[in-house]
């Protein structure tokens, strides 16, 4: 089995910039009832489909990054961070008519005070959307390991993107892995690994499904009737995760006991390790119980953050989760 450092995976989706400022807020403000903050420090991280692909990095995996900034500040941050980062910027586009997506939180004794975002969410202007399918068309003929796609629905996967992405793929035997939202849920068919989280398929079927496992296997069914793909994965926090197999058979991953801080980029290091095990071919079951793991690690940090690589890999050996693989030698 190939080590980490050999898998090459393309990230295609919602790149975004995440801000945060940390201060102190001791008292409230004569002006409205809010909290002050004094500000102490700012820090900029990347977040959305540019986390999936930090993700991927800190587990030491090639990967290029795909998607649309603005000429802005923030889009330079995004470029710099991605950089420093090793990640590939080949398949970037620039948009000088739409703002980097920034989402911006306010930040006190480790409490969210506020989040501002910054954003256009209307899909991307023809000769933009036709550059992106050039670039990914190509990474893709250079024969990566997986193509994940990251949609936050800021309007860079239109269904008619999804769907050239997806076929580009399986013309050249690529597995695709999606992290959906509402609007294009049902855009997905025939891809490998399709992971939306509980409150994001029952917002698509419409009704609320609870993690029931009766009400579970109902849901999971319907979905895979009315879209057919591979594999589902469906995240169900505190819960842990059910995984539906190639003949929609069922398995619930447990989570772990987690002293939690702050969710935000957890389903990004989902779809990241389970992007992995796939080019690892590992059976579905085995890949989640890794995601679950490494899902449920980076909420015991404040901020969107990568997976610690190390801490992963012994919690995973510790569980009897790690697959025999060869790593090269420091």
């Amino acid at each position: 089995m190939q080590p980490l450092e050999s898998l090459r995976f393309i990230v295609v989706g919602d790149l975004m910039v995440d801000r945060y400022l940390y201060g102190r807020a001791e008292r409230i403000s004569p002006e409205a009832p809010v909290p002050i903050l004094l500000l102490e420090r700012e820090e900029s991280r990347l977040g959305g489909a540019a986390n999936v692909a930090l993700n991927l990095r800190s587990l030491g995996c090639p990967v290029e990054m795909a998607g649309v900034i603005g000429s802005d500040t923030p889009g330079e941050i995004l470029r710099e961070e991605a950089r420093r980062h090793g990640i590939g910027l080949f398949a970037l586009v620039e948009d000088p008519q739409r703002p980097t997506t920034t989402k911006t939180r306010l930040i006190a004794h480790h409490q969210h005070l506020l989040r501002v975002d910054r954003e256009v969410t209307t899909p991307l202007p023809s000769p933009q959307e036709t550059a992106l399918l050039q670039k990914v068309r190509f990474l893709l003929s250079q024969k990566p390991h997986a193509l994940i796609l990251e949609d936050y629905n800021k309007g860079v996967l239109t269904p008619s993107v999804i769907r050239s992405l997806v076929q580009a793929a399986h013309a050249e035997n690529i597995p695709v892995l999606v992290d959906p939202k509402r609007e294009n849920f049902w855009a997905y068919e025939g891809v490998t690994v399709f992971k939306p989280n509980l409150r994001e398929l029952s917002e698509a079927l419409g009704r609320k499904v609870s993690p029931d496992p009766t009400a579970l296997e109902e849901a999971i069914q319907e979905l895979r009737r009315r879209m057919p793909h591979q594999y589902t994965v469906v995240t169900l926090s505190e819960e842990g995760m059910i995984v539906a197999d190639e003949k929609g058979a069922l398995k619930h991953i447990p989570a772990h006991k987690r002293q939690i801080v702050d969710v935000s980029g957890a389903g990004d290091t989902v779809v990241s390790v389970l992007a992995v095990g796939v080019a690892w071919g590992l059976p579905m079951a085995q890949a989640a119980a890794l995601a679950n793991l490494a899902g449920g690690l980076v909420c015991e940090y404040v901020g969107v953050v990568p997976v610690p690589k190390d801490l992963w890999i012994a919690q995973a050996k510790s569980l009897g989760l790690w697959p025999e693989i060869t790593e090269p030698q420091s």
